[in-house]
C-alpha cells in the first residue's frame, strides 16, 4: 500500500520544478559519459566514474519524485481553527516568538520556517487552537499565539 505523502500547491510546484531540470540534465550526463568512454580503460577512468555517480545520482532523485508526485495529497492552504498541515503557525517558546509553516516530510525546510507535521514540534502543534500551550519532548513548552 503506497504512503499518501502530504503537499503543499508550492511545494508540488517546487517538485515539478525540480523533475523538469533534473530530465533536462540527462542528455548533458550522458555527453560526459560518452566522451568520458573515449579515454579507454573505465576502470581508472575518474571522470567516467564521476558522470556515472551523477547519472544515478539524478535518475534516483528522478524517482523519487515521479513517486511523491504519484501518491501526493495536495494541501488547500485556507484559514485553519486548528494546527494541521498547511497552516502557518506563530509560537512564543522560551520567550521568542516564531512563525512557521506545517507542511508535510517531504516539503521540511526547518532553516526556512518550513516544520514537518511528524517532527517533534510538529507533533505537539498538531490539533491545538490560538491559546493552547504545548509540550515539546523536551520538556519546554510554549503557547500557540496565531493560525493562519
Amino acid at each position: 500500500m503506497k504512503k499518501i505523502v502530504n503537499l503543499t500547491k508550492d511545494g508540488k510546484a517546487e517538485l515539478e520544478k525540480e523533475l523538469k531540470r533534473l530530465i533536462a540534465e540527462r542528455p548533458v550526463v550522458a555527453d560526459r559519459l560518452a566522451y568520458a568512454r573515449s579515454f579507454g580503460d573505465l576502470k581508472e577512468n575518474q571522470e567516467y566514474t564521476d558522470a556515472r555517480d551523477e547519472q544515478r545520482q539524478i535518475e534516483t532523485r528522478i524517482l523519487e519524485i515521479e513517486d511523491i508526485l504519484k501518491s501526493a495529497k495536495i494541501i488547500e492552504a485556507g484559514s485553519f481553527e486548528k494546527v494541521a498541515v498547511g497552516a502557518k503557525v506563530k509560537i512564543k517558546i522560551l520567550g521568542k516568538e516564531h512563525e512557521y509553516t506545517v507542511v508535510g516530510e517531504v516539503e521540511a525546510d526547518p532553516l526556512n520556517g518550513r516544520i514537518s507535521d511528524i517532527s517533534p514540534i510538529g507533533k505537539a502543534l498538531m490539533g491545538k487552537k490560538v491559546g493552547d500551550k504545548y509540550t515539546l519532548p523536551n520538556g519546554n513548552e510554549g503557547e500557540i499565539l496565531a493560525i493562519s
